[in-house]
């Protein structure tokens, strides 16, 4: 019978999760010496000493086969190891997964297996943390699915720091990977008007009638101007309507028509968008490694 106060004193000392240091207790009938080296073992003592890095670098990657489609988003701390060859493996590894599998949440994506291996998702993470020496973490993903008369549109941007996904019905994949590569750039906010967030709309309204109000304009061409000034807003943030970025005399929702088509959905992952970076002095953090070494 393992001990809840053992359990409490094995992830004092290393750092790791509740139930790492209940199995490594059960894996060694108890014994904290040995639960400690099994954590060292399997690099969950190495790696939870990271958990409170920050990892807002990355990358970004899609994937889709047949009526299915996946984005998602791998953290690591540095540019360098998102460089590394085998930090881009997890990142396909983690997709593949992903894609022949049918999951909608985090903790169901991270007890995958992954493909082709052993380990889950989360295992893989893990031990590749410790073996990389940074903080790994699968932050997030969308699985798409597609109806027959409808394609995939995919756009990666800067090697992966940026990737859109769109779902067009009735036209063909390039169309589709020009509105991806649009979404990408533009970073639209929703794909139309009603699909904005009120809040956002609200405050906006708000800020718009402060500046009419400042301005000193009749009510009536005061209230023309909200009017105008919030097109322009909804302009700027609402997919179907913004200018098309391979030609500005129309916008997407007109280059999609023109093509047969309609926009069914868009997806945009960006690498650390929502995350606080911490900065750092780099010849303080060169000082700290030496005198730690």
């Amino acid at each position: 019978m393992i001990k809840a106060s053992d359990v409490k004193e094995l992830r004092e000392r290393t750092g790791a999760g509740m139930l790492d240091c209940k199995k490594a207790l059960e894996a060694t009938s108890g014994g904290m010496e040995k639960a400690v080296d099994w954590l060292r073992e399997k690099g969950i003592s190495k790696a939870a000493k990271k958990e409170s890095r920050i990892a807002a670098e990355g990358l970004t990657s899609a994937i889709s086969d047949g009526n299915c489609a996946v984005v998602l988003e791998v953290n690591c701390e540095t540019d360098f190891v998102a460089q590394n060859e085998g930090f881009k493996k997890i990142v396909d590894d983690i997709r593949t997964t992903l894609l022949h599998n049918e999951v909608s949440t985090m903790e169901e994506a991270n007890k995958l297996t992954i493909e082709g291996g052993s380990e889950t998702i989360e295992e893989a993470v893990v031990n590749f943390t410790a073996k990389i020496g940074e903080k790994i973490s699968f932050r997030r993903f969308e699985c798409v699915v597609k109806e027959d008369n409808q394609v995939f549109g995919i756009y990666s941007h800067m090697g992966g720091k940026i990737t859109a996904l769109v779902v067009l019905a009735d036209t063909n994949e390039e169309v589709a990977r020009d509105v991806a590569m649009h979404v990408a750039a533009m970073n639209p906010t929703a794909l139309r008007r009603d699909m904005v967030p009120s809040d956002l709309v609200e405050r906006e309204s708000h800020v718009i009638k402060e500046q009419v109000v400042a301005e000193g304009k009749p009510a009536d061409i005061a209230e023309k101007m909200v009017t105008g000034r919030l097109n322009k807003f909804y302009k700027e943030i609402c997919l179907e309507e913004q200018a098309f970025i391979k030609d500005s005399n129309t916008n997407v929702l007109n280059y999609v028509k023109s093509n047969g088509g309609s926009i069914v959905s868009m997806t945009r992952f960006a690498v650390g968008e929502g995350i606080e970076k911490k900065e750092e002095n780099f010849a303080d953090e060169v000082m700290s490694q030496i005198k730690g070494a």
